[in-house]
């Protein structure tokens, strides 16, 4: 007979919020989340799900899947990689496309709006915010007692910390002491913004921006990278640039100005039609925020015991092969499978072990891949630079162990794995 085990989500963004919506179906589970803002919501603009994270969507339930259309979700038709400057310049380098793979490749959705239809039907006793995590006390009898900074407490047999790259329950796992417990700056920044459908039409042309053919669009320059897709159903652009700052590299600041002259100094070489389209669109105030790139150093375990790390709060990873939420909707998956099996808090603590082994592997090296990736979009791959015979051998193949990537089989491993491990 299974004993209710009780579960603490620590984290409410989309790593924290997809876990909860796939553990709530279980009735032996109960589950409770903890945010530490005053409201449950996400920050940032848009996220790609792509063809395996959709996968694990699926594999979660169909109301998950439901809850990424509701949102709003553009599916994509693909994805184009184009070369802005060099020999080849304003030739498309290759493309994935739904057509070839038969399939869906990636779908596009604003994260505010998925965050808010994974917690529509989640109880609103299950969900507690303003509730900033500080300290927690291992039980003699096993229990966890959570205490957060406003003075109250919360005791639970698992913990889950999916609170982001500057995770708390992060360093209690791996200790202050430990460098992988805090994220690294990688060098890169970025300026994102979003443009109503007609303006960024008129700006960068009716081709690019299509909602009939909706694809997202990456063009690599000689330093400089621009990314531009359509959001919300055809209403919004969203525009991204960026470019490599080497002096930033592990450095602490989070966040820089850009001002417009920066930014027309990189694209100033550009073909004139992208130039004008970053001139309208990113050079309209004399100055932009911009954010760095942070990533997390590669950690020797997602596991202590009873407390787990999941998303972001494991393996924070840059933006450049668009893993991120993917990464933490298999997590979701794989965790929930693991610990919906479980029927007693010390059969969860197996659960966790199996997730670390199954999960850490292939989270890592995609975080390794996505900052080498960010150089090669910036033009400054060694081998590739901006060569476009080279670029087109080896920019989209770098996505193939993260798309063509079986879930189901992963999943049903895992599960394999726990069994033999409580059989043991």
């Amino acid at each position: 007979m299974s004993h209710s085990i009780r579960i603490a989500i620590s984290g409410g963004g989309l790593a924290g919020a997809s876990l909860l919506h796939a553990l709530l179906p279980h009735a032996h589970l109960d589950v409770h989340i903890f945010e530490s803002a005053a409201a449950f919501k996400e920050v940032g603009m848009a996220i790609g799900v792509a063809r395996n994270a959709l996968a694990a969507l699926d594999l979660i339930g169909r109301s998950a899947a439901q809850c990424l259309e509701r949102a709003g979700a553009v599916p994509m038709r693909g994805v184009r990689f184009m070369l802005a400057q060099g020999e080849g310049s304003g030739n498309m380098i290759d493309e994935t496309n739904d057509e070839a793979l038969g399939q869906r490749v990636t779908s596009i959705v604003h994260r505010a709006a998925f965050l808010r239809e994974l917690l529509t039907d989640v109880p609103q006793e299950r969900m507690h915010s303003s509730k900033k995590l500080d300290k927690i006390d291992r039980n003699s009898d096993g229990h966890i007692t959570l205490h957060f900074t406003d003075g109250t407490a919360h005791e639970c047999d698992i913990l889950i910390g999916a609170d982001g790259i500057r995770s708390t329950v992060r360093k209690l796992i791996l200790g202050e002491d430990d460098p992988a417990a805090f994220p690294r700056n990688t060098g890169s920044w970025a300026v994102m913004t979003l443009k109503p459908y007609a303006e960024a039409q008129a700006s960068i042309g009716k081709g690019p921006v299509n909602i009939e053919d909706a694809r997202e669009y990456m063009w690599i320059g000689d330093g400089a990278y621009l990314m531009h897709n359509v959001l919300n159903q055809g209403q919004l652009v969203q525009f991204v640039i960026a470019s490599h700052e080497k002096d930033a590299e592990s450095s602490d600041r989070w966040n820089r100005t850009v001002s417009a002259d920066e930014i027309k100094k990189l694209y100033q070489d550009w073909p004139p039609h992208l130039y004008k389209a970053v001139d309208e669109l990113l050079c309209d105030k004399p100055e932009q925020p911009a954010i760095y790139l942070w990533e997390h150093p590669p950690a020797r375990t997602y596991v202590s015991g009873s407390v787990c790390i999941m998303g972001d709060a494991a393996h924070a990873t840059t933006p450049w092969q668009g893993s991120g939420g993917g990464m933490s909707i298999e997590d979701s998956l794989i965790l929930s499978t693991l610990l919906s099996r479980a029927k007693t808090p010390a059969e969860a603590l197996t659960a966790l072990k199996v997730y670390d082994q199954v999960r850490r592997l292939r989270t890592q090296r995609i975080v390794e891949s996505s900052r080498d990736t960010g150089l090669i979009m910036a033009g400054l791959g060694e081998e590739t630079k901006l060569d476009f015979r080279k670029l087109r051998a080896k920019l989209l193949p770098r996505w193939d162990f993260i798309v063509d990537f079986d879930n189901e089989k992963h999943r049903d491993e895992a599960v394999e794995m726990m069994e033999r491990e409580l059989k043991s």
